[in-house]
């Protein structure tokens, strides 16, 4: 066990642990969580940050409208909508035995253009990140000329001088391989045994080197950073620990802000915005998060959501280990459908940063995944890959509160009847129609056994 310390000691001073062990559903609300005034200095990042990575995103806009024509109608800014789930809304306080107040709501970039998840945000971001960093220190471009100069041979050939590396679980990876290929770099990823085919084949489709483990996510990982670490015209798109990363990412929340802005939604202290966010290794909930409390300070409500075999991210804010322990250390095998969230070890970067900012924390089994996937389908019609459906009982695990959270955060009854809850969906628009029907009709399966 790990540090010598036997299982049945970890779980006398951690009692939780026992739940994660067991792959029970759990819910922990963080009792270190600080008001922004206090806990934002942690992260060590600013608005300013996030207001540069806009920009440089806008920047790049015009060169992303003729690269990729489906970003045509938002001007070259890869942004999702939001939609009123209502009808689910209903149904899940039927499923779950709550009165459900407020409304819910669903970020949708399950259908982000491009790559079709989360991770277009921090993954596209960091590729032209480091693709202007090496177009201005080779003479390439200005910051004032259109990028759009950045569609021609000439530029493919400047940045197939250069190469990119990753690892990931699918998601980031279509991201990094679709952005880097389409601007000239030379990508390769490295994929852990859970990612799914068509993710595969789609990236070598764009001429990508995909290269394949059957190990878990932090094989690959490792193993894109030893190449990084061989050649030095590679970059390294460390998922870990990237602040490129958690600034693409955190770019939503101004964004989102409008969108609701623009809905009619309020969000203050007497309407609290619970936003429920699928987690992974922690970076792009982490980033989104941070966004988030910048935007709308106290009055917005971060709640991270995990599998039951893969609770990194919980498990190393609860024993404050962070990435110095994974799931595996406790008999945890890190085998989900959830493949966008199938990692065993958190970032240490995001888990350390956002240790008093993250409201909440909690596990959802693959097998009601499934069933939140079916259910989503029938009454609002949309169709999301497992992992993207995370965040869907987090309006019932914040609502059925037995831990005292919502009186700790001030939360009266009249708060709550006017708060409104956000699923934030990572992934699903570009599954093939016959996976997605596999994923359905487990669904529907298990929906008619309950």
């Amino acid at each position: 066990m790990f540090s010598g310390r036997t299982l049945e000691s970890w779980c006398a001073s951690h009692p939780l642990i026992r739940e994660l062990v067991a792959l029970q559903e759990t819910t922990w609300f963080n009792p270190a969580v600080a008001p922004v005034a206090e806990s934002l200095g942690d992260v060590g990042l600013t608005a300013a940050d996030v207001a540069d990575a806009s920009a440089r995103l806008a920047r790049f806009a015009s060169w992303i409208r003729r690269a990729f024509p489906e970003t045509e109608g938002s001007g070259g800014i890869i942004e999702s909508d939001v939609r009123p789930l209502p009808t689910l809304h209903a149904l899940l306080g039927e499923r779950y035995g709550l009165a459900l107040g407020g409304s819910l709501w669903l970020k949708r970039d399950s259908h982000l253009p491009i790559s079709g998840s989360i991770k277009a945000r921090g993954g596209i971001y960091e590729v032209l990140k480091h693709a202007e960093d090496l177009a201005l220190a080779g003479k390439l471009l200005a910051l004032d000329d259109d990028y759009a100069v950045l569609d021609s041979d000439q530029a493919r050939a400047f940045f197939g001088q250069y190469s990119m590396a990753v690892g990931s679980t699918g998601n980031l990876g279509l991201s990094i391989g679709i952005m880097g290929a389409a601007l000239g770099f030379r990508v390769t990823v490295h994929m852990s045994a859970d990612a799914r085919q068509w993710k595969k084949d789609m990236l070598r489709s764009r001429g990508v080197t995909v290269i394949e483990y059957a190990s878990d996510y932090g094989v690959a990982i490792a193993e894109g950073r030893k190449q990084a670490e061989r050649d030095p015209a590679c970059h390294f798109v460390d998922d870990e620990n990237s602040v490129n990363l958690f600034l693409g990412y955190a770019v939503a929340a101004e964004r989102l802000q409008e969108q609701l802005a623009q809905a009619g939604v309020a969000v203050d202290a007497q309407h609290p915005l619970f936003v429920y966010l699928p987690c992974g290794i922690g970076g792009a909930p982490g980033g989104v998060a941070f966004g988030l409390k910048l935007v709308y300070g106290d009055a917005v409500h971060c709640i991270f959501a995990e599998p039951t075999h893969s609770p990194c991210m919980l498990l190393g804010v609860h024993t404050g280990l962070h990435d110095a322990v994974c799931v595996q250390d406790f008999g945890i095998d890190n085998v989900t459908a959830a493949d966008g969230l199938a990692v065993g070890q958190a970032s240490g970067f995001v888990g350390k940063a956002m240790q008093r900012l993250v409201d909440g924390y909690y596990t959802v089994s693959d097998e009601e995944m499934y069933r939140l996937l079916a259910l989503m389908e029938r009454s609002e019609g949309v169709r999301l890959e497992p992992s993207a459906l995370a965040g869907v009982p987090g309006i019932a695990r914040v609502q059925g509160d037995q831990h005292g959270y919502l009186a700790r955060a001030g939360l009266d009854s009249r708060a709550m009847a006017q708060a409104t809850h956000l699923v934030w969906a990572t992934g699903g628009s570009m599954v093939p129609a016959d996976e997605m029907q596999a994923y359905l009709d487990k669904g529907r399966s298990l929906l008619a056994k309950d």
